[in-house]
């Protein structure tokens, strides 16, 4: 069982600060279901408060607004990570805090855009500084690779994943983690690197990584999972955990998709149920 603190501790604060990273914040959105966006502007403040800096709009800036409930993830270059809980306070388009995400050379220097809303978040809790599992996780990868073809959707339900985004889940570069939403409402981050797609209608994954956090996860609940690469190119899907089973002897989980979400500017929107083409009246 992970401790649980009510701080960050004061030497780790540091090292949330450079742009080269990646930072992860899970909402609910208002049908209670989990939603995970990239926002690499995800810093502590204090150790008892984070802020992060909003260049774009997407739908994670509009979930905290009607429920304040977060998840986070900072994971550095070295593979060192740090999760937890945090409640959505306010915004500022002012001050210190706005002036010092302008400055950091990522939008400084950038003519496109640059940060325009500061939000903050009031620690919950976090477990302090973790390291990834590097044996589990790619023991976990191989045992995925070789038995996934057997939980391969045998419908013609038609295809859901675009050959991008299911090559995406299949490249041995790129990392995923999922989210659920726990007991308290709050959701969740776990990393989930080992998994793969089986096809464009499901996820597969062995949980030798993380298995005691994937164990909580209850048969038929819904999760979203993010897809990134180290180009920072992502992709989100959402669908029903459908439980653990054996196949050829490997244990794995699977995900049955239902939705998919491009959070990636300029424009983020909902890929599948593809939605109909509307005209632009107001510019």
């Amino acid at each position: 069982m992970k401790k649980k603190l009510a701080r960050f501790d004061e030497n780790d604060l540091e090292h949330f600060e450079p742009e080269a990273k990646v930072g992860l914040i899970a909402t609910v959105n208002p049908e209670g279901l989990p939603h995970i966006t990239l926002i690499t502007a995800l810093q502590a403040k204090t150790q008892a408060k984070l802020i992060w800096g909003q260049f774009s709009e997407g739908l994670s800036k509009q979930n905290v607004k009607t429920n304040p409930k977060t998840g986070f993830l900072i994971m550095t270059l070295d593979r060192s990570l740090w999760r937890g809980k945090a409640l959505w306070t306010n915004t500022t388009t002012h001050g210190e805090d706005y002036e010092m995400f302008n400055n950091k050379p990522m939008f400084r220097y950038n003519a496109y855009f640059g940060i325009h809303t500061v939000h903050y978040m009031d620690l919950v809790e976090t477990y302090g500084k973790e390291s990834l599992p590097l044996v589990r996780i790619v023991l976990g990868s191989l045992l995925t690779m070789a038995s996934k073809s057997a939980v391969k959707q045998k419908n013609n339900t038609g295809r859901i994943l675009k050959p991008w985004a299911e090559g995406l889940f299949n490249r041995l570069d790129s990392i995923k983690f999922l989210s659920y939403i726990d007991k308290d409402g709050f959701p969740v981050l776990i990393p989930l690197i080992q998994c793969q797609a089986t096809d464009s209608t499901r996820l597969a994954f062995s949980p030798l990584a993380y298995k005691d956090e994937l164990n909580a996860l209850r048969q038929d609940s819904s999760v979203a999972v993010f897809g990134l690469t180290l180009d920072m190119e992502d992709v989100l899907v959402r669908g029903v955990f459908t439980g653990f089973k054996r196949h050829r002897g490997v244990t794995l989980g699977c995900v049955d998709i239902h939705w998919v979400y491009n959070s990636m500017p300029p424009k983020p929107g909902q890929i599948y149920p593809e939605q109909e083409l509307r005209t632009v009246v107001n510019f």
